[in-house]
C-alpha cells in the first residue's frame, strides 16, 4: 500500500498526461488512416480527442503545481536568503490554496449542472459530466499538491535551511537527497 501511495504521489500527473498523449495520438492516427487510406472519416475521433485534451490540460495544472512551475517574479525571490525564499513561497502557496479552494464549489456546480441536464456528447454519446468533471478533479488535486508544497516550505523555515526547498533541488526534500 505504501508503494502505491508513493507512486501516486510521485507519478500520478505524469502517468495520466502520458496516457492522454498516447490516446490522442492513437485516435488521431486511426482517423488519418481511416480518412486517407480507407476513404471513410470517423465521426467520433475528433470529439474524443478534444475531451482527452481538456482532461490533460486540467491535469497539467496539478503537475505544474507539484513541480512548483508557476508565474512568479524569479529575480525578486532570488534576492532573499533561503528562509526568506521559503516565506515568500509560503505566502504564494497560501494565496494559491485560497484561490483553488474558492474555485472548487464552482466546479461542483458546473459538474452538477451537467449531471442534472443529462446532456451527452453528439458523436460519442458520452455523458458530458465525464468531461465536466475535469475542473473539479484538477482543483482538488491542485489543492492537495499546494498543501504538500506548503509543508515543504514550512520545513525550510522551521529548520533554518537544513531542508532545501523542493523547487531548488528538483523535488528532493532533504539536502543531498
Amino acid at each position: 500500500m505504501k508503494k502505491v501511495l508513493s507512486w501516486l504521489n510521485d507519478s500520478l500527473e505524469e502517468f495520466l498526461m502520458v496516457i492522454s498523449l498516447v490516446l490522442m495520438t492513437l485516435i488521431m492516427g486511426i482517423q488519418v488512416f481511416s480518412r486517407y487510406v480507407m476513404g471513410a472519416s470517423l465521426s467520433w475521433s475528433e470529439e474524443l480527442t478534444r475531451y482527452i485534451f481538456v482532461w490533460a490540460g486540467f491535469i497539467s495544472v496539478s503537475y505544474c503545481t507539484k513541480r512548483c512551475i508557476s508565474i512568479k517574479i524569479e529575480q525578486f525571490v532570488a534576492m532573499f536568503p533561503r528562509r526568506g525564499k521559503a516565506v515568500f513561497k509560503l505566502v504564494n502557496h497560501t494565496f494559491e490554496l485560497v484561490f483553488f479552494c474558492y474555485l472548487i464549489p464552482f466546479a461542483v456546480k458546473y459538474l452538477m449542472s451537467a449531471v442534472h441536464s443529462g446532456q451527452v456528447s453528439p458523436a460519442c454519446n458520452i455523458p458530458m459530466y465525464y468531461v465536466q468533471a475535469a475542473p473539479l478533479f484538477s482543483f482538488i488535486l491542485v489543492s492537495v499538491r499546494i498543501v504538500q508544497r506548503w509543508y515543504i516550505e514550512l520545513q525550510t523555515i522551521r529548520y533554518k535551511g537544513e531542508y532545501e526547498s523542493a523547487s531548488d533541488t528538483g523535488g528532493a526534500d532533504r539536502k543531498g537527497g
